[in-house]
């Protein structure tokens, strides 16, 4: 028999389901990481040119990936750190009744091994208030960023043409060699600064879009998975009711889950990104120039000062679409990884 404590997915699903889909998107979009980090490293450059100077000689398609392995092992492993602290601390807040008293958690309860989740809603996670969601957020992504520091600045010097490291050891000891370990954190002040304050808020704004637009949904989405049908009075006046197939963007459950949330992923994504990339630009030259620029501010007055603040949203439009892309692909299929394995879990616990 079941009882009524919620069905969840285990840490270490939460882990593994992270390093999946980020995997996944650093591999596609790669070539878009490195383009924003060879902008980023000289204001003179721009995107058309850049593009051009890559693609003009040999293995030009290899030259776009290049950096994939630190970019994989990066993404990955961070995606898996981020996703899967963030669920504990999400849980921990979603138990606690004090922070529920304090309106930091939201009113919708958490779905139950007897009572699936509302179709109503396209969230497998607990669902909390702006300020947790903010809070959370932040948290698990400047934990998870201190701790992939090095393996994120081995990647940007990978991508840039100011270095030629062959291999990840040949650049571990010659980073090592030269810099010491405070190379190994390059730039880590202007990399917290903008991955705490874009997680907290791509949060807060996925979390909010998706709830505006379950709130759109017309009843065929209100059916239970695997439903495509709706009841639609088509003759108010007969008193007839028929059952029609609504081939739209919220088809069947499933389908508008995964569509609402791929959606919300690519405005969330694309607000928290306009806002943090000024700390983005200055944490490219950190990591690139660190003999050039000492700190954050110094580097934030100098590129002012030599650049305009137009340096300052340098690679703006590529870091844009490719957050909005690959924030959206890992946050939909990390949730319906989540969705998918607790649905399974669910039914079988009910089955006993």
């Amino acid at each position: 028999m079941s009882d009524d404590r919620p069905v969840r997915a285990s840490s270490s699903f939460h882990f593994l389901a992270g390093l999946s889909t980020g995997i996944l998107s650093a591999s596609l979009l790669q070539p878009v990481d490195l383009l924003k980090t060879r902008v980023q490293q000289s204001h003179s450059t721009s995107l058309l040119h850049t593009f051009r100077h890559i693609t003009s000689g040999p293995s030009s398609l290899r030259h776009l990936w290049r950096g994939t392995l630190p970019s994989v092992i990066r993404t990955g492993f961070g995606s898996a750190l981020y996703f899967s602290t963030l669920n504990a601390l999400r849980q921990h807040v979603s138990r606690s009744n004090l922070l529920a008293s304090a309106g930091v958690m939201a009113t919708s309860p958490p779905p139950t091994a007897t009572r699936p989740s509302s179709s109503s809603s396209s969230s497998s996670l607990p669902q909390l208030s702006n300020l947790a969601n903010l809070t959370t957020g932040a948290i698990a992504r400047a934990s998870a960023g201190f701790i992939m520091m090095p393996i994120t600045v081995i990647k940007v010097r990978y991508e840039s043409s100011l270095y030629t490291y062959t291999s990840l050891l040949s650049a571990t000891s010659l980073i090592l060699k030269q810099e010491g370990l405070k190379g190994f954190f390059a730039g880590f002040g202007a990399t917290a600064i903008r991955d705490a304050p874009y997680a907290g808020l791509y949060v807060v704004f996925y979390e909010q879009s998706k709830r505006y637009l379950n709130s759109l949904k017309p009843a065929a989405a209100a059916a239970p998975l695997g439903r495509s049908t709706a009841h639609t009075t088509e003759s108010v006046l007969a008193g007839e009711e028929t059952e029609t197939i609504k081939m739209s963007f919220f088809s069947s459950s499933s389908s508008s889950a995964i569509s609402i949330n791929f959606v919300s992923g690519v405005l969330a994504a694309g607000l928290a990104t306009a806002i943090t990339n000024p700390f983005d630009a200055v944490k490219t030259r950190l990591q690139l120039m660190p003999g050039r620029y000492a700190n954050m501010v110094q580097a934030s007055r100098q590129m002012v000062r030599d650049e305009g603040f137009r340096s300052l949203l340098d690679g703006l439009g590529l870091r844009v679409g490719r957050k909005a892309i690959s924030s959206a692909l890992a946050w939909t299929v990390y949730e319906e990884l989540v969705r998918r394995a607790e649905t399974k879990w669910m039914e079988a616990d009910v089955s006993l």
